[in-house]
């Protein structure tokens, strides 16, 4: 399995929620912080991205600090990290705004925007639940912003279509299957932002495409539970030790070895979410031999012991 895949499996994607707009100019919206939006739109969900995709007409989106893009129909804009952003039918247009937030009820399934009269922009907004504890790879490597042209021009053509039906429908199962339409459109997100970066760009997808720090990723996600040290894992690859931690911290932003701490760890969390198994034996899988110093790193990085991260996650 190559490490996207790994990490979009081991990563909890939880729940995700849609809705449509329908907007006639002049209108705008600032939807508020994932951290204030999630209690109202994926109540459990640790963290919330949100995307947009524009269907017809145009528009402008991007964060409420920062200057916006201009969005063609086909084009897809997400916000990896929550924050709060500023989508318009002009550039910096902040009239008579919709605050998304500020009413403790959900949006409906449609929401219009604007003056009355012939709306002729629709976007598909939506929200995917993840967790973000104890190691996201993917979060913590994605800019605050993205902006993918053409993104429903392929495959992905039906998709909005697909995904306002399936919300209004409410059938059995519909909350899994918007989950994992969701999920498809994030995976094709990411791959279109790995194939679009720059060589010079930091972070875990830039490692994924570096000679050095891509195949050290691959073994170190093949055998993430094998007592790996600096040394193996350089002759694994056919490098040396220097050049192996130099570039792999470059690229990543911490070392090999802390790095495979902190995906075991992420690796622990979803066997205990999902299984059954006793934290001994969850502690042995990922590479601990001391249940009792599994269970210290684990609560050093979230804050919880792992019999109360399992009782919490199955409550959600």
């Amino acid at each position: 399995m190559d490490p996207l895949s790994d990490v979009l499996r081991a990563v909890r994607l939880t729940a995700a929620y849609f809705y449509r707009v329908d907007a006639a100019a002049p209108w705008s919206s600032l939807l508020l912080a994932a951290q204030e939006l999630t209690p109202r739109v994926l109540p459990g969900a640790e963290h919330l991205i949100s995307y947009h995709i524009l269907i017809t007409g145009r528009c402008w989106g991007g964060l409420h600090d920062a200057r916006q893009v201009l969005l063609s129909p086909g084009d897809v804009i997400v916000f990896p990290h929550g924050d709060a952003h500023l989508m318009s039918s002009d550039e910096g247009l902040r009239v008579g705004m919709d605050v998304y937030g500020t009413s403790p009820e959900r949006y409906p399934a449609t929401v219009l925007l604007g003056a009355e009269g012939r709306r002729d922009t629709t976007i598909i907004c939506g929200f995917l639940g993840c967790d973000a504890r104890p190691y996201n790879p993917l979060l913590a490597s994605l800019p605050r912003c993205i902006h993918l042209q053409g993104l429903t021009d392929g495959w992905l053509a039906d998709f909005p279509k697909q995904v306002v039906a399936e919300s209004r429908l409410s059938q059995l199962g519909g909350d899994t299957i918007l989950t994992r339409m969701a999920e498809l459109m994030f995976i094709e997100c990411l791959r279109r932002h790995v194939t679009a970066a720059s060589p010079e760009q930091s972070g875990w997808f830039a490692g994924l495409r570096d000679p050095v720090v891509g195949p050290a990723l691959v073994e170190l996600h093949a055998r993430p539970a094998h007592p790996w040290t600096l040394a193996e894992l350089a002759r694994a690859i056919a490098t040396s030790r220097t050049v192996l931690a130099e570039r792999f911290t470059r690229r990543v932003g911490v070392p090999p070895m802390q790095y495979l701490t902190q995906w075991r760890l992420q690796l622990a969390a979803e066997q205990l979410a999902r299984g059954s198994s006793k934290v001994a034996a969850v502690a042995a899988k990922v590479g601990y031999e001391s249940e009792t110093a599994f269970s210290r790193a684990f609560k050093r990085a979230t804050t919880q012991s792992p019999a109360e991260w399992r009782r919490t996650r199955r409550a959600v």
